[in-house]
């Protein structure tokens, strides 16, 4: 049973309250599973796809930022590049979005950045991977501190601290690993035979007849490619079978060998997740903080709280993630939670 600390909150404007309540959360975790903090210690974030208003902005993080100056620990900000076409896309672009969205104070590092060695592989030897892509700079790491936000999300039901890992620590090609059979696509009649797709292909997979083509056989998945285009005429497929145990894989994946800390911000509840570029109305009212060292009974805590006044069953789909994930030791869904009064 894992140890999950909870705190009621109905505002985030009570800035002073955010910020000591999250301060005294991760003490209490480090305190209690005698945790050493290394001399830098990240902030595992999401920027906010531009246009997005309910992403929960830098100021909440003000308590973990506090706690590690005061114990000396040096700290930035981290994510990857996603996926598909956005403000986050491109390195350079998703450091602007972070800087527009407040995120000025410590440095952003993009993970997988836009070079020729975007990840490293973690092997689990699971059911759907044998090997995991995870951005490159996460590996000069050895904890983290993770910031979630919890909402919900067309594939996993709901996005929060599993979402986080396995989305956010995977580079772009560990994106559309989870999404797809890892294979970009080549949209026959946007393709222009420009050639740019085979310049920017490190693994020699994409040749020229007629129109490009992909060497499935030598295709790394690295997706820099989709990227590159100046047509967008190779895209991603988005259909993926067991995208639960998916997610689950590259979560374990993200946190194996870490001594990461857990924070998930229960606030700005919305339908879709943050990735999405336009405004988006809350579901329900705010429910609060819950923190643990176990991304599972983090989910499973917050998931239940979030029952009590929104029992939509497409949420539910997290259950097929929580229960797989469990299998596979990424935490336990068998939690006790904490109330901090």
């Amino acid at each position: 049973m894992s140890k999950v600390y909870f705190k009621e909150m109905k505002d985030l404007d009570d800035k002073e309250l955010v910020d000591n309540t999250v301060y005294e959360m991760i003490d209490k975790i480090v305190k209690e599973n005698k945790i050493k903090l290394d001399k830098k210690v990240p902030l595992k974030v999401h920027f906010g796809e531009k246009g997005n208003t309910t992403f929960i902005t830098p100021d909440n993080f003000e308590g973990a930022k506090r706690y590690l100056r005061d114990n000396g620990i040096e700290s930035c900000y981290m994510d990857t590049n996603v996926l598909y076409k956005g403000s986050r896309t491109k390195t350079v672009d998703h450091i602007k979005t972070a800087h527009e969205h407040g995120f000025n104070d410590l440095d952003v590092i993009i993970a997988d950045g836009d070079d020729e060695n975007p990840y490293h592989e973690v092997e689990v030897n699971l059911k759907q991977f044998d090997k995991c892509k995870i951005g490159t700079k996460y590996k000069d790491y050895n904890q983290y501190i993770v910031l979630c936000h919890f909402k919900g999300h067309i594939k996993a039901g709901i996005g929060s601290a599993i979402k986080q890992l396995a989305m956010g620590f995977a580079s772009r090609g560990g994106k559309m690993h989870q999404h797809s059979a890892s294979v970009p696509k080549i949209k026959s009649d946007a393709c222009i035979s420009c050639e740019t797709c085979i310049d920017s292909c490190p693994a020699n997979a994409i040749y020229m007849d007629g129109i490009a083509h992909i060497d499935k056989n030598k295709c790394l998945g690295c997706a820099a490619c989709t990227i590159k285009c100046p047509v967008n005429a190779i895209t991603n497929t988005w259909d993926s079978d067991h995208f639960n145990e998916k997610l689950a894989e590259y979560a374990y994946a993200a946190a194996k060998d870490k001594k990461n800390i857990y924070i998930t911000y229960v606030m700005n509840i919305t339908q879709n997740c943050d990735c999405s570029g336009e405004p988006q109305t809350p579901i329900a009212e705010n429910i609060g903080i819950l923190a643990s060292i176990d991304p599972v009974a983090l989910d499973k805590a917050a998931f239940d709280k979030f029952k009590e006044i929104n029992n939509d069953p497409h949420f539910a789909i997290l259950e097929l993630t929580l229960e797989y994930a469990e299998e596979i030791g990424l935490g336990t869904s068998e939690y006790e939670l904490i109330n901090m009064d």
